[in-house]
This record gives C-alpha cells, sequence and structure tokens, in this order.
C-alpha cells in the first residue's frame, strides 16, 4: 500500500528495517562502537533503556561515566534511585563526574522504589537517571517508560539477568557481559534492525582500578531484628 503524501518523509516514521532516527539526537556514550549501533547515536533521550549485567560489579556503571562526566559537566544533574551499592565519590570525581550535580534517592520498599522511579524519570530536571529495579512485571515497565517519555533526559534502569529472558517495553535493552577481561554489549531490542555481534569495548583502566560503588551502611533495625545491608 502506497503511504500517504509526505508521511514517508517524516521524521516520525520508522521502518522496521532500519535504525530508527529520534526526535532528539542521543547522549555520546564516549565510545564509537556503542554509539553506532544506538538509536541517535548515543544514549537516547525520552526512552527507557535496560541494562542487564550478567553480575553485579563488571562495569555497567563504569560504562555510562562518560555520559556522567559530560553531562553534569554542562550543568545537568544527575539521579541515582535506589542504587544497591552507595555510590563512590572518589571514582566517580576521578572520572570527571561533577559530585555537586549528583543526587542520590533511596526509597524504602517496592513500591516507593517505583515510585521514585517513575517522578524521577518524569521530571525534567535531570540529565541521566540512573535506577535499580528487581522484580517488575509488564504493567509498571511501562508506566516507567511512559515516565521516561515524559522527562527530558536519558534513563537508565539496571535489571537482574533473568530480566533478559522477560519482554519489556523498554524502547533499548542492552545484556552486558565479559569476554577475556573486556565488556561485551549485546543488543537484545532497539529500534533497528537485528544487531547480530556483540558490541567489545575496553574499559579505561584509570576507571577499572577501583570500585565505583560501595556497600550501602547497615540499616536500621527494628526491635528484636538484627541490622542488615540493603
Amino acid at each position: 500500500m502506497a503511504l500517504l503524501p509526505g508521511l514517508a518523509d517524516s521524521p516520525a516514521l520508522w521502518r522496521g528495517g532500519a535504525l530508527a532516527v529520534p526526535a532528539a539526537p542521543g547522549i555520546p556514550t564516549g565510545f564509537p562502537a556503542l554509539d553506532a549501533v544506538l538509536p541517535g547515536g548515543g544514549w537516547p533521550v525520552g526512552v527507557l533503556t535496560e541494562l542487564i549485567a550478567e553480575r553485579e560489579g563488571i562495569g555497567e556503571l563504569t560504562l555510562l561515566l562518560p555520559a556522567l562526566a559530560k553531562l553534569s559537566g554542562e550543568g545537568r544533574w544527575i539521579a541515582f534511585v535506589a542504587p544497591p551499592r552507595l555510590p563512590y565519590a572518589p571514582a566517580l570525581a576521578a572520572a570527571g563526574v561533577e559530585l555537586s550535580h549528583l543526587v542520590v534517592v533511596q526509597p524504602e520498599g517496592a513500591d516507593a522504589r517505583l515510585w521514585a522511579i517513575r517522578q524521577v524519570l518524569a521530571s525534567h530536571a535531570f540529565g541521566m537517571v540512573l535506577a535499580w529495579l528487581d522484580e517488575a512485571g509488564g504493567a509498571p515497565l511501562r508506566r516507567l517508560q511512559l515516565a521516561a517519555e515524559g522527562g527530558s533526559g536519558a534513563a537508565a534502569l539496571f535489571r537482574p539477568p533473568a530480566a533478559a529472558r522477560q519482554s519489556s517495553p523498554a524502547a533499548l535493552r542492552l545484556r552486558l557481559g565479559l569476554t577475556c577481561g573486556r565488556l561485551a554489549i549485546e543488543v537484545l531490542k532497539r529500534r533497528g534492525p537485528r544487531v547480530c555481534e556483540p558490541v567489545i569495548l575496553d574499559l579505561p583502566r584509570a576507571v577499572r582500578s577501583h570500585a565505583v560503588v560501595r556497600d550501602l551502611p547497615p540499616q536500621p533495625a527494628a526491635a528484636g531484628l538484627p541490622a542488615r545491608h540493603a
């Protein structure tokens, strides 16, 4: 069927066999090989991106540091919502992140976590939101995707390994693993043709030399219960 006049040239039209061209350019990742496979040439803005690491601490946060440094250096705010570990200020500063533009939100409970993530995503105050979420069904994820569409920054949602086997409304889904000491990024989903080979990256040695996160301090214990880590 022929397209309506003018529709074929509309930037809002996306053909499944072509890489989508978003309304706003992406935020450069700092890794040209990764930018080349991402719609918009970087971390997409106004959509939800899922980062699914095979295990914690393989470089999933380090992957975002160039973008965090760029955004915070431009005066944009960065939000960490429900991180499992406390962001390690010396490592972030060493990577060029302006700590004065970093906000950490640590809600208590699953419902409060989802609410906080949704509110921060929908805010226009942040250049990038990093959030951690374990179990989530399709409906909560759709609400997060809609919230991201209402915001004006990039949104990175860290998910557990099992999430790779589940469907998700997120516009971009990346699975992260290690191969020969290098970070392997498999594009599980994007608005464009399938990426058959993983993107292999060498993370900066200066950043890999020390952790980016530290264990959170013990949470206050309820009466009669021992303190535990979040």
